[in-house]
């Protein structure tokens, strides 16, 4: 699907992933009725990336991608979708976006969703038996190789690595995951429930080897060959590398646009040029819940809002980043979820469910409720945990003899 429209300014959104899409929808929605353009840089219609270590990996029958939106729904709000199509600069000084073929696109407004890639593992870049997962097509090729019987190794102990650990189980393949840190998921995670993870994978049969190091990856015939700092080494048919994203900031760094582990903007989500504005995971934002404190972040929830945020404050409706940042994991059949920065918290309380399911609350040093992290079968945590992210938003100092007490219902708390 093309759409041109080289001849009007208008808006434009670079990255047509979660974030570009839904505020490509809600610059509609807002009754913005000019002209239209979402990039892409795949050949694919825009698809939702969570399912491609999920759902993709497991499902019986060959996976398609899970559309964001239909083509006619783009032709229906007319919304002009570019896909296969790579921006090759920004003149900020003509405003237009600037394309491989030498063409140009006009805007009044620049919206960059341009997301994040696979970090890169320098050890691994001669190995033709490596992969990264980002896109379907990765997913693809990655699912191919999880077969009975096959040797599958994956560094990186995040969620993207074991969550495809889980799935490359399920398959039946053996599977080893190595991990340079002390534990896994060090990032964002508390121990305790990074402890019931880990052992619901050993249980599983997964390898799981934490604080190694590695010291070199090279090809042996059709296999990789993993050595260990301390001389061991270990085969595997396919290396999938999970050892986190780095923000796609060139096109912005290039145009001149302040950069810091991300695209620097404001709380409104506009770069140091008032008609750029960036969103989602290229980005690097000030959130109010912790006194402005800069970060970025990777995941869908807040794609899709830093999208609908974005659109209204292209518009000029000049609305603050207010969200509390929430994210979630499914590992076997329990499911993981965070509200919050977990690394704001100085006091833990941890408040029961049943079921084996539990929520740790995490205060700060003044007793404030910062963040709320909870495990347990299926959904079992979600309502506490949403309830506790309200609180978090309204920044509440609960009780914490009420936060550990599973006979008061949080929702009390919250009318409180």
């Amino acid at each position: 699907m093309t759409s041109w429209t080289s001849g009007t300014s208008g808006m434009v959104i670079i990255g047509a992933g979660e974030c570009g899409v839904r505020a490509a929808f809600a610059l509609r929605e807002n009754g913005y009725g000019g002209s239209i353009t979402l990039i892409g840089a795949e050949k694919h219609l825009p698809y939702e990336r969570p399912p491609l270590s999920k759902d993709a990996m497991i499902s019986e029958e060959h996976p398609t991608p899970r559309t964001i939106a239909r083509e006619v729904q783009f032709l229906e709000r007319n919304i002009g979708f570019l896909a296969d199509t790579a921006v090759t600069g920004i003149d900020r000084k003509t405003k237009k976006v600037v394309f491989a073929n030498g063409n140009s696109l006009a805007y009044d407004k620049l919206l960059l969703a341009t997301g994040a890639i696979p970090r890169i593992l320098p050890l691994a870049v001669e190995s033709k038996h490596c992969a990264y997962l980002r896109s379907y097509d990765d997913a693809l090729a990655i699912r191919a190789r999880f077969q009975p019987g096959a040797d599958i190794a994956i560094i990186g102990g995040g969620f993207i690595g074991l969550e495809l650990a889980a799935n490359a189980r399920k398959r039946g393949a053996s599977v080893t995951v190595l991990e340079t840190q002390a534990r896994v998921l060090m990032r964002g995670v508390p121990e305790e429930i990074a402890k019931i993870i880990a052992a619901r994978h050993a249980k599983e049969g997964v390898h799981l080897r934490c604080g190694i190091k590695l010291s070199g990856i090279s090809d042996n015939d059709a296999r990789a060959t993993i050595t260990l700092a301390d001389g061991e080494s270990l085969e595997a048919d396919l290396v999938v590398i999970g050892i986190g994203a780095t923000p796609v900031t060139a096109l912005a760094e290039a145009a001149g646009l302040a950069i810091g582990n991300g695209i620097i903007v404001n709380e409104h989500l506009q770069t140091d040029d008032p008609a750029i504005f960036a969103a989602g995971d290229c980005c690097a934002f000030p959130l109010s819940i912790y006194g402005g404190r800069r970060v970025r972040l990777e995941a869908w929830r807040n794609a899709q809002e830093q999208g609908t945020l974005a659109a209204r404050n292209m518009l000029g409706l000049a609305e603050p980043h207010l969200s509390v940042p929430w994210f979630w994991s499914d590992q076997y059949d329990l499911g993981l979820q965070v509200a919050g920065l977990a690394d704001e918290g100085s006091t833990i309380i941890r408040r029961d469910l049943g079921d084996d399911a539990f929520i740790l609350f995490h205060l700060a040093s003044d007793g404030r409720l910062v963040a709320a992290s909870g495990i347990g079968p299926g959904n079992a945590v979600a309502r506490d945990i949403r309830l506790a992210e309200m609180l978090i938003a309204r920044r509440a100092y609960p009780d914490p003899a009420h936060l550990a007490a599973s006979d008061i219902k949080l929702k009390s708390l919250l009318a409180a």
